[in-house]
């Protein structure tokens, strides 16, 4: 069960979703706006937000932007506009997952639950104390403290950055495919063509380089991706 916020200008395709998300268990607040759903986040933070892009006033990239300048939280972004700028800008500013209107509502809750397995799998391994941290270069994970440093700084990352990361770290020097890449960390069946991967990394190793790290998740191209100290090859 998670607590979602979630906003919509379209009163119908809210009740439905909201009526469904309920009825699997989930708490959800609705908004008729992005506004008024970061007015309420600043107050009380969720477990994931749900956010329309095309709405009045600030609209739902927008609002992401200012989601991600206080909070981790992880976001879900709709839109009617089926477009490679749409796509790409709801990923490169930090969105966890993208569904295009229309869709149905037990698609979105798939989603959902896929992101809250995600962050219990990170909750868990948190409280664990078998785990010993794992080390890639000047790049440190504390599973027990649940942080990543970049030379003993902790650096900030969203969810799925940072699940893609320890992925990788765990699997240090290894050419990973694409397919369990998007499987194991999205949940998405490797026969639906996705750039979400592709857009995480990219962020992540602009993240990365801006604090030093003296590693990053190389580009197989053609398969997929491999974490490696810079200058290897």
């Amino acid at each position: 069960m998670a607590f979602i916020y979630y906003a919509d200008d379209e009163q119908e395709i809210r009740d439905v979703v909201s009526s469904f998300l309920i009825s699997e268990g989930h708490e959800v607040t609705t908004f008729e706006n992005g506004d008024l759903l970061f007015k309420a986040f600043q107050e009380k933070e969720c477990d994931l937000v749900i956010l329309d892009i095309m709405m009045p006033g600030t609209d739902g990239i927008g609002i992401l932007q200012k989601i991600r300048g206080i909070s981790k939280v992880p976001v879900i972004l709709l839109t009617a506009k089926d477009t490679d700028a749409d796509y790409y800008n709801g990923l490169a500013l930090g969105s966890d997952d993208y569904l295009t209107k229309p869709f149905k509502p037990i698609m979105l809750s798939a989603k959902i639950n896929a992101l809250m397995r995600r962050i219990r799998f990170e909750n868990e391994d948190r409280s664990t104390d078998k785990k010993t941290d794992l080390i890639c270069g000047n790049v440190r994970y504390s599973y027990v403290k649940h942080e990543l440093a970049v030379n003993d700084r902790p650096l900030s990352l969203t969810p799925t950055e940072l699940k893609f990361l320890i992925y990788m770290m765990e699997h240090f020097e290894e050419a990973v495919s694409k397919e369990v890449v998007l499987e194991t960390i999205w949940d998405i069946n490797h026969d639906i063509e996705s750039r979400v991967a592709d857009e995480t990394n990219r962020r992540l190793r602009r993240k990365m380089t801006a604090a030093g790290a003296d590693i990053y998740v190389q580009t197989v191209w053609g398969y997929g991706f491999k974490l490696t100290k810079r200058g290897d090859r």
